[in-house]
């Protein structure tokens, strides 16, 4: 299961001799304890020694032994011997900066679709009314969430950090977020939890002072050693006004540094979600939320969902991109289409959570989307893959792509009749004949 290392970081081996020698190259992948690596000239095999890794601020040294060349392709393979706690701290933070700047990477350059399967919002249209009684300067979109207002329904869905090329693209959406009146989600927090140093790439609340903020931690690391300290120890250094948890057993099933065991941790979330003092949200990452879960959720203190239905990016395709052996590349792609679709999502979610918050996210790319999005239930909505490219290009770029959102949001509303969001979610969607009937997950129609 060897994780590719793009762009390979530099690599020095030393071996002591005699005669002593000194290797240096790159290094391509890594499956702790295993190392492939490239040099000129060639490592001799069976050579002990003392590997050094250097990536930006990260840095990793550890003793060595060569094991012949790499099974997978070229480069010679190294196994690290020796680990100690501080070494494999250092692991850890060197791996998840690659994993970080690579997940932008591909979510912002490559085809990261979900396959053979859509949002669901296709099979509804919003209503025409060809006479509103409705100035357009009217349409209210004001909202609030947890207890801080919003000048629109949205939220930039939570989406990364710990790196420096994330710690630019936060600083951005901040910017962003708190000159539009929308909320903010930051990416996983675990980085931060291993390197406190990765702190300035996620801590942008003096950007947006006035906007919700959402801190985001996996949800499988409450079986990997994080507690409700830490929980709060994050939200603390984040400033933030809720945490959300996101689930994402598909994409730690392919991941080739996955964390995969997700035994108990419905009473773990529970409990945290009783015991932390701000609102706990549960969110996937692409796969959905479906009716079960959600049922589940209405028995805890779980404040919200958020759907992050199929339709969008699939992260069991990103993880594709990144897998360094042909078999993992073709395990990510054949779950590309996996999960619940956004629109049966939100559905789901409000039916079992009538009184509470759903955000929908998931393949939204619009403000028609958000619209009918809204209209199905959702209080919110969330956008992450058109942000992430236009805050990669520029500030007036997200902008631009900002306003329109909330602009496309705006006529849809005012075209079907629509003067506020109340308005809004009382609106009855018409289903589109060809599409075939819009269903629930239980097979009843909507409405």
């Amino acid at each position: 299961r060897l994780l590719k290392l793009e762009p390979p970081p530099t690599f020095e081996f030393v071996h002591e001799g005699p005669p002593r020698a000194v290797y240096e190259g790159r290094a391509l992948a890594i499956d702790p304890p295993w190392l492939v690596v490239e040099t000129e000239p060639a490592l001799p095999d069976a050579t002990g020694g003392l590997v050094t890794l250097r990536s930006g601020e990260a840095r990793l040294e550890a003793a060595a032994r060569t094991r012949g060349p790499a099974p997978h392709g070229r480069g010679a393979l190294l196994e690290l011997v020796d680990l100690g706690p501080a070494q494999q701290t250092q692991l850890e933070a060197l791996i998840t900066r690659f994993r970080k700047a690579d997940h932008i990477r591909i979510c912002r350059d490559e085809d990261v679709r979900s396959e053979n399967v859509t949002t669901g919002f296709a099979r509804w249209r919003l209503p025409h009314d060809a006479l509103p009684e409705l100035d357009k300067r009217e349409i209210e979109l004001r909202t609030e969430l947890f207890g801080r207002p919003l000048a629109a329904p949205l939220l930039i869905s939570c989406m990364t950090g710990g790196s420096e090329l994330a710690r630019r693209i936060n600083e951005r959406l901040a910017r962003a977020a708190q000159r539009f009146g929308i909320a903010l989600g930051l990416g996983s927090g675990r980085a931060l939890l291993v390197d406190p140093s990765l702190r300035d790439t996620f801590a942008v609340r003096p950007l947006c002072p006035d906007v919700p903020l959402l801190a985001n931690l996996g949800a499988v690391q409450l079986n990997y050693g994080v507690g409700l300290d830490d929980c709060r120890r994050l939200v603390e250094l984040l400033e933030a006004d809720a945490l959300v948890l996101h689930l994402n057993p598909l994409q730690e099933a392919v991941q080739p540094e996955g964390d995969v065991d997700f035994r108990g941790l419905r009473d773990k979330i529970a409990r945290l979600a009783e015991a932390l003092e701000v609102p706990v949200i549960l969110k996937e990452v692409g796969n959905g939320l479906g009716a079960g879960l959600a049922r589940w959720a209405a028995s805890t203190a779980i404040a919200g969902l958020d759907t992050a239905g199929t339709g969008g990016t699939s992260w069991a395709r990103v993880e594709s991109y990144r897998a360094g052996d042909s078999v993992l590349e073709r395990l990510g792609r054949s779950f590309s289409g996996w999960g619940v679709p956004t629109a049966q999502s939100v559905l789901a979610c409000r039916a079992a959570l009538p009184d509470r918050l759903v955000i929908a996210s998931g393949g939204i790319r619009n403000g028609i989307e958000a619209a009918k999005a809204i209209a199905l239930g959702a209080d919110l909505v969330g956008i992450a893959r058109p942000f992430l490219q236009a805050a990669s290009e520029s500030e007036p770029a997200l902008a631009d792509e900002i306003t329109l959102v909330i602009e496309q949001l705006r006529v849809a509303m005012f075209c079907s009749g629509c003067r506020d969001l109340a308005a809004l979610r009382r609106l009855e969607l018409e289903p589109v004949a060809d599409r075939g009937d819009a269903t629930t997950e239980t097979g009843r129609s909507y409405r």
